[in-house]
């Protein structure tokens, strides 16, 4: 249950990092209430993982998967580009989350 919760929780991390991103300094509301909402579920989220995951597995998963969607995210919307290397590099991320799932 809290490797569900954890991964859950880092895609709301990619959801309130985008938000963030387009509230405009907190001057968009709607944007400014999904990153509010976002980020205290994804926190608590991690919190909760954390009772079960140790704190350093369970922050590297969290942060990897929130990095990982954003840059997907971004790349989606046409705001980023992805080159091979960042591609390479994404892959190697999420080789990294899976490796420590595996030995977690």
């Amino acid at each position: 249950m809290a490797w569900t919760v954890l991964v859950v929780s880092g895609v709301l991390e990619s959801v309130w990092a985008t938000a963030l991103g387009e509230s405009d300094n907190f001057r968009r509301r709607t944007a400014t209430a999904v990153f509010a909402v976002a980020l205290v579920a994804s926190m608590g989220g991690l919190a909760f993982a954390m009772s079960e995951i140790p704190v350093g597995t369970a922050y590297a998963v969290w942060v990897g998967i929130g990095a990982v969607l954003t840059v997907v995210i971004s790349v989606a919307r046409g705001r980023a580009s992805l080159s091979p290397v960042t591609a390479l590099l994404l892959v190697g991320l999420i080789g990294c989350i899976v490796g420590l799932k595996v030995v977690g």
